[in-house]
This record gives structure tokens, C-alpha cells and sequence, in this order.
């Protein structure tokens, strides 16, 4: 589990192709800290197991479900990601519960200066956007964000500039491809109605009365 808050910027050193799967090492320097193997770390908002470290970057395997599911095959060598280790439960959290589990992918389709604040247009699908609510939460390449606008296609975030430096945001440009996880309440909330409905419908018998008269019981 997350908070949506990135401790550093890292970079990508290596990416090893397999057929379907990839190996990445990241360099980076603060979640190397007290780092062990099996350790969660947040790339880009994808949650990765750290399957080996040195004192200057950690290497983490991407099965091929999380290698189609996001944006990390499209990275290179040189790339920047954001990286926030797991949460502890002394943490404080500044952004919001991020599980590191990407739900889709969003195109950047607007950056506009608003006084200080850097205005981020994000188009997305239909099974992203019924999740994204006007003054919500969105982790964006997992970073935690404000929702200030929404449609049915798109929603708009809204950055100071210390967000922009510290962030891999710094660097995006209109056309990039990102990583979306909306706020897990609604999906829950989603599921517990739906699965209402499912049950009720399985738990409707086809037995009737006429039904038993007609086959002799």
C-alpha cells in the first residue's frame, strides 16, 4: 500500500526483455534505505517486488500481466520514474490509499499554466473515467492528485510547481501515455451493488409450482 507521495525520482539503468516479461533496474538513492529483498516499491505507480539491490539501485521482475497493463515496457534506458517505498503504519498520509495496482492508461492531451499551477488534461476510457469524481483522488503514475474537472472522456488535474520538479510530471509532454489507478472506494462501493444484483439473480429459484405439477411431482 501507498500514499501517492513520491520520495525521489529514479532512473532506469537496464531493461532485460524475455518474451512476455521484463527485468528492470532502477538506480535511485532514499528507498534504497533499509531496502530488503521482497521489499514493495511504487514505479511510476505500479507496485514491484525488489527481487535484488546493491547500494545504488534495485532490480524488479514485471510479469507479463503488469508489462501489458501499463506503461513500464515503454520505458528506456535513461528514463525517470517515480518511486515511493511501502507504506508504514507511522507513516503519515499526505496523499491518499494507493494500492500500486493500475487499473489503466491515460493520455496526456493538455498542459496549460494557470498562475502557478500546471493544469494536466488526461483522456481516458469509459471504465477509467466512471471512476474519476470532480475534487476525488487519481493517482497519476502514482502520484496522488486532486480531480478539478471531469467528462466523460477526460478529467483535468491541477499541479504546483513543486509537484512538477520533484515528479516525473517535470518532464511530460502532450501525447505521453500514463498510468492510471482511480480511488479503490468507488470500485468497492461498485462491486458490493453489483454483486447484490448477482446473487439476487442466482438465488431466484426456477422451481415453481406449475413447474413440479407438470413433471408429475
Amino acid at each position: 500500500m501507498f500514499t501517492g507521495i513520491a520520495e525521489e525520482l529514479g532512473k532506469i539503468k537496464t531493461m532485460d526483455f524475455a518474451a512476455k516479461s521484463v527485468k528492470i533496474t532502477i538506480e535511485a538513492k532514499k528507498v534504497l534505505v533499509g531496502l530488503k529483498i521482497g521489499d514493495s516499491i511504487s514505479v511510476n505507480g505500479t507496485c514491484l517486488t525488489v527481487v535484488s539491490f546493491t547500494e545504488h539501485n534495485f532490480t524488479a521482475d514485471v510479469m507479463p500481466e503488469t508489462v501489458k497493463s501499463t506503461v513500464l515496457s515503454q520505458l528506456k534506458n535513461g528514463s525517470v520514474v517515480n518511486l515511493e517505498p511501502a507504506l508504514m503504519l507511522t507513516s503519515r498520509l499526505g496523499g491518499h490509499m494507493v494500492s500500486g495496482h493500475v487499473d489503466g492508461l491515460g493520455t496526456i492531451n493538455g498542459i496549460e499554466k494557470d498562475d502557478n499551477a500546471i493544469v494536466f488534461t488526461i483522456d481516458v476510457k469509459a471504465d477509467i473515467a466512471k471512476y474519476i469524481v470532480k475534487k476525488g483522488s487519481v493517482a497519476i503514475d502514482g502520484i496522488s492528485l486532486t480531480v478539478v474537472d471531469c467528462t466523460a472522456h477526460s478529467f483535468k488535474v491541477s499541479l504546483i510547481p513543486h509537484t512538477a520538479e520533484v515528479t516525473a510530471f517535470g518532464v511530460k509532454k502532450i501525447g505521453d501515455i500514463v498510468n492510471i489507478e482511480t480511488d479503490m472506494v468507488g470500485k468497492y462501493i461498485e462491486r458490493f451493488l453489483t454483486y447484490q444484483e448477482d446473487t439476487k439473480s442466482l438465488s431466484e429459484t426456477k422451481i415453481t409450482a406449475d413447474f413440479l405439477q407438470k413433471y408429475g411431482f
